[in-house]
């Protein structure tokens, strides 16, 4: 059955302080900032808000006075968004600097539920050198599934991006919504992570006038925010699958005329390759590919490497 999801992207810029000002201002003034823009997506009631990488770290702090800021902001931040998440009804994806119980830091993203627990954390797996050379930021090694009520959901982090080895762990694990929150934006690669895992994906950048997008499984843009408005909330349909168009237009076809707008068959143009959505409460995506025989098309991938191999095989 349809599976909807609202998600609210905040690529807002870091907040811009006064020099000199006492840390726990800083943190003061830090918190009414992204509340701000946190308040401006509320009415939308979203399930889910996804904030972009350090988004608690001012933009203009020296270099040397990073931890003593951090030191003083502790877990102030993330309390506040668990508060908030617990009074909207909503998870967030908290992305921070933030120090471990064994006094480690790592660049995180925490999964914050509706209730203000926490559902999950991931930590950045692909450091720029200098975040742990100079920083002293220690490498993630984990790329957990993070359970929500909706469904899973993956993060990557800024840097996170370029290495394959990450991606290819969540080619292989499927998550529901990869959750991107960087400075950096990513260009093409965006719509490759999002294609190449067959997922949504949500990408939150904290770099002043870079788009913040929600992308679909097959690369499109849903969404995205602009130079003048740094959020953007767009609904998405969970219960969906990719298939290629070789073999299955005459079942695309029957199975429009069966569900008529029950079922969504979206073509991007130029990919050869279509989004189903199940639109009715009655079935799922997959109930029905496998009524008109659909072929999937990491299925129809598989099918043509197994022929070529056979082939040279002989």
């Amino acid at each position: 059955m349809a599976r909807y999801v609202k998600i609210s992207n905040i690529s807002t810029s870091p907040c811009r302080i006064e020099r000199g000002l006492d840390y726990q201002i800083m943190v003061e003034k830090v918190k009414e900032h992204l509340d701000a823009r946190i308040q401006a997506v509320l009415p939308d009631k979203p399930d889910l808000i996804v904030l972009p990488e350090a988004c608690d770290r001012p933009e203009n702090l020296y270099e040397e006075k990073k931890n003593i800021y951090y030191k003083t902001r502790g877990n102030q931040i993330l309390d506040h968004f668990r508060e908030t998440a617990r009074n909207n009804n909503c998870y967030i994806a908290y992305s921070a600097v933030l120090e471990d119980k064994n006094g480690k830091w790592h660049n995180s993203t925490i999964i914050i539920d509706r209730k203000g627990g926490i559902a999950g954390a991931y930590n950045k797996n692909h450091l720029v050198i200098e975040e742990n050379t100079v920083y002293g930021t220690e490498y993630g090694t984990d790329a957990p599934l993070i359970k929500c009520d909706f469904g899973t959901v993956a993060c990557a982090i800024c840097f996170d991006l370029n290495f394959d080895e990450l991606r290819l762990k969540y080619a292989a694990a499927r998550p529901d919504i990869i959750l991107f929150s960087s400075m950096y934006h990513g260009g093409l690669m965006q719509a490759y992570w999002a294609y190449s895992c067959r997922v949504h994906f949500v990408g939150a950048i904290g770099y002043p006038k870079e788009e913040g997008t929600i992308i679909s499984p097959i690369g499109s843009i849903i969404a995205y925010t602009t130079h003048y408005t740094r959020f953007v909330t767009a609904t998405v349909n969970l219960d969906c699958c990719v298939a290629h168009i070789d073999y299955n237009w005459r079942k695309f076809e029957a199975m429009k005329k069966k569900y008529g707008t029950g079922v969504k068959i979206y073509d991007p143009g130029l990919l050869g390759s279509v989004l189903l959505s199940c639109e009715t409460e009655d079935k799922c995506i997959y109930d029905m590919v496998k009524e008109f025989e659909i072929e999937l098309l990491d299925d129809y991938f598989k099918r043509a490497l197994a022929h070529r191999r056979s082939n040279l095989n002989k």
